[in-house]
């Protein structure tokens, strides 16, 4: 038993990938779903579809790699997207309520009212905002018929997708997840390790429905023998952000990260200390490995590759995201239009949940080359707007390299404008699935396939660097640009 399966579950799509001893690709398999819009700002999935996909993406991928034997399953998933089920029968009381998903405005903006953000942010370093698990799961229980009685019944369990894959892996054998994405349900005390009694109640949460937290390297139970032929044992878990700092060997205090899936994602380990920010950034847990938790701060931007997606499907300006780089590149430069996607509002460090996307500087002759352009540079606008805030936290990363990944990495235009807008050199490794490669070292390195922390982190390899080329007063004028119309937005 040599190689890994991970599977690799996120917001529009779900893949399985199979590595070999040396933490190669041997095979992989990919498959989409749809996002369901029931109202705007609300996002959904259906559970069927989570789960369905995952089973035909891991046999597909495993049929690819010649049926090799699978030591382990790692598993990294889309967090604080919200899951409740029958704990009899497994079947959910409603769809999953996706991370993006802002129905819940109006309840967190009652509980600032009420002076209960302070306490929050004290035990789960995360803020008040729908993004997170907690207000979505006091959704389902105030607006699921019978819901609540249910839950306090104990007839419902709770789980983020990481949880509800676990539950279906194993024919509802194990409820079960890990700390990094417990830290992002706004339901666990990270400093403690456990979940938070006072934040449950006053949600109206009953604990009886949390699954039990483990390390991000653990014995999750084994997949029911006929999903592959055979029990695999589970032994990995981490949310895809911290999955991908695991990936990106980011285990030194310091160390900066920044994905671009959907939304992107930039953490900076801060070691064994949870650093609160000044800045509106988030505190969670990195990895957790022997019980101790490593940190990390956090920005979130909701929008990043998503952006590109709705080129393709909104304004259908583009068939493949691949196309977005040449478009972009035949931009005028004489023009500098300007886009906010705050689609589903804004992310860190402004959390504005209520704002929408914007578009300046049109003129007549802007095109879809113009936008395309604007798409990817507004990636770029928003990682710098995190990197502010962490600078300002850590007492300033300026001199920190930028290890990237996620699928718009693969873009040299949107990485070279990156660079150039966040004044640093900007590192993208030759593995780009760095999530999966993740959850396959967690559970490779439990498994003792793969090598320890140090010596896997030695094994980090470069594909390309990108260095800044813009000069300052560009960069300053750009970036001013990106400030008033993301001001403006927020204002509208």
């Amino acid at each position: 038993m040599t190689h890994i399966l991970a599977i690799d579950q996120g917001t529009t799509s779900t893949r399985a990938i199979v590595f070999d001893p040396s933490m190669s690709v041997v095979a992989s398999a990919q498959e989409e779903f749809p996002q369901h819009y029931p109202a705007s700002g609300w996002v959904e999935h259906d559970p069927a579809d989570l789960w369905a996909t995952t089973a035909a993406t891991c046999r597909a991928a495993i049929e690819k790699a010649g049926g090799a034997a699978i030591a382990a399953i790692g598993i990294t998933n889309q967090r604080e997207t919200t899951l409740v089920w029958d704990r009899k029968t497994g079947k959910p009381i409603h769809n999953a309520i996706v991370w993006q998903d802002r129905r819940t405005a109006d309840l967190c903006r009652k509980l600032k009212d009420d002076g209960f953000e302070d306490m929050v942010t004290d035990r789960t370093g995360l803020l008040l905002d729908p993004y997170f698990s907690g207000t979505k799961l006091a959704w389902l229980l105030d607006n699921v018929d019978g819901a609540r009685a249910r839950a306090e019944a104990g007839e419902l369990v709770f789980g983020t997708v990481d949880t509800w894959l676990v539950w279906n892996l194993t024919g509802g054998a194990v409820h079960v997840t890990d700390a990094t994405n417990a830290a992002r349900t706004m339901l666990y005390d990270i400093r403690k390790g456990r979940w938070s009694q006072t934040i449950c109640d006053r949600l109206g949460i009953s604990m009886s429905m949390l699954p039990e937290v483990r390390d991000s390297a653990a014995d999750f139970g084994q997949t029911r023998p006929d999903l592959f032929g055979r029990p695999i044992p589970i032994l990995g878990i981490a949310g895809d952000q911290q999955a991908a700092t695991v990936g990106q060997a980011c285990f030194e205090p310091g160390m900066l990260k920044s994905t671009y899936g959907t939304g992107c994602f930039a953490l900076i380990n801060t070691g064994d200390t949870p650093v609160r920010s000044q800045n509106r950034l988030l505190t969670t847990i990195a990895y957790q490995l022997d019980g101790k938790p490593t940190y990390a701060l956090e920005g979130s931007i909701f929008i990043a590759g998503a952006v590109v997606q709705w080129l393709r499907d909104g304004l259908k300006i583009i068939r493949e995201a691949k196309e977005t780089q040449p478009l972009a590149e035949g931009a005028d430069d004489a023009q500098n239009v300007v886009l906010v996607p705050a689609f589903t509002g804004l992310g860190a460090p402004y959390w504005n949940a209520e704002c929408r996307g914007a578009v300046f500087g049109l003129t007549r002759n802007s095109g879809p080359a113009e936008l395309a352009r604007a798409a990817l540079e507004s990636v770029g606008y928003q990682t710098r707007d995190l990197l502010a805030a962490m600078q300002a936290d850590m007492g300033g990363v300026s001199d920190a390299v930028l290890r990237v990944d996620g699928g718009m990495s693969a873009s040299d235009f949107a990485m070279q404008f990156l660079s150039d807008i966040i004044g640093a050199r900007v590192d993208r490794p030759k593995v780009l699935e760095t999530t999966a490669l993740g959850a396959a070292w967690l559970a490779g390195q439990r498994a003792g396939i793969y090598p320890e922390q140090a010596e896997f982190a030695a094994g980090w390899a470069l594909e390309k660097s990108f260095v800044p080329a813009m000069d300052e007063a560009t960069r300053q004028d750009k970036y001013a640009a990106w400030q008033r119309a993301v001001e403006a937005t927020m204002r509208f």
